[in-house]
């Protein structure tokens, strides 16, 4: 499926909430790539997708437009931000992960994912 398309979303059986984020990538064509590869399917981390689902998060996707992510992340209604992701910076080869990641990303490679990752503001939605 591709961005015309669209993308079919989860249901859940509870009430859900999301947070979006944004981060740049380096302005560099291979890099890019191989950042687009590293979150494949086949090339990813097992630890990382399971640390992500232990601390409580349903879904996270990542959209790419040129060295743009944006990111979703859905939780339940309880879900509590920075508790979640202090115990996922505590999680075994995620510090790992994020100084890697850092490589492609416009980041400071110590930098956890709660602080490279900066949180956007809803300003539109079709209102009820």
């Amino acid at each position: 499926m591709n961005s015309m398309q669209g993308y079919q979303q989860k249901k859940y059986s509870t009430a859900t909430k999301r947070y979006c984020q944004t981060l740049e990538l380096k302005d560099n064509p291979q890099l890019i790539e191989e950042y687009i590869k590293r979150h494949s399917e086949v090339h990813h981390w097992p630890e990382i997708r399971e640390g992500i689902r232990s601390v409580g998060i349903l879904e996270m996707e990542i959209y790419q437009l040129d060295t743009k992510l944006f990111m979703i992340v859905e939780t339940p209604l309880d879900f509590q931000w920075s508790r979640a992701f202090g115990e996922l910076a505590a999680l075994p080869r995620q510090p790992e992960w994020e100084e890697y990641m850092s490589l492609f990303q416009e980041a400071d490679p110590k930098a956890t994912s709660d602080g490279k990752w900066k949180q956007m503001d809803r300003i539109f939605f079709l209102y009820d």
